[in-house]
């Protein structure tokens, strides 16, 4: 059963629809699109920011323009683990970084400009142990909505 204080009703789930497709969808629009007052809507997006439902706002950004269009995932396995989370911590070619059960033990997801990059942040993560990289040609599914 979930807690009161944190649940989420149709209205509130509405609102965070309108809101993942459209970040910057200003409050007016969506009161009309919910038939709901401005000053309710606010309220309720307030709310869901304090309870931590929106833990932020985000822009998506077109990777090849900005010479960061290869996506690879590297299987990590190392027993370095805060050394390996400081080194990706530090890296701004890791986008993302999981801990996963398995044979390894980490995913690391990768955004370079070229295969050559890819190849040189995986010698570079040689010392903490075996890697294994397996890059993207296509993307198929990215920045999927939700809700």
């Amino acid at each position: 059963m979930a807690n009161l204080s944190t649940a989420v009703d149709e209205i509130d789930l509405k609102i965070l629809k309108l809101l993942q497709h459209e970040a910057r969808m200003p409050i007016a629009q969506i009161s009309k699109q919910i038939a709901m007052s401005q000053p309710s809507v606010k309220e309720r997006i307030v709310k869901l920011e304090e309870r931590g439902v929106i833990i932020g706002y985000s822009t998506d950004l077109n990777l090849r323009e900005l010479q960061r269009g290869t996506t690879s995932f590297i299987l990590m396995k190392t027993e370095q683990c805060s050394e390996l989370v400081e080194f990706c911590t530090q890296s701004k070619q890791v986008t993302g970084l999981f801990r996963i059960s398995g044979e390894y033990n980490y995913l690391i997801h990768v955004q370079t400009g070229s295969v050559d990059e890819v190849a040189d942040f995986q010698d570079a993560l040689a010392r903490f142990g075996p890697s294994k990289s397996h890059i993207s040609l296509k993307n198929i599914l990215d920045h999927r909505i939700l809700l």
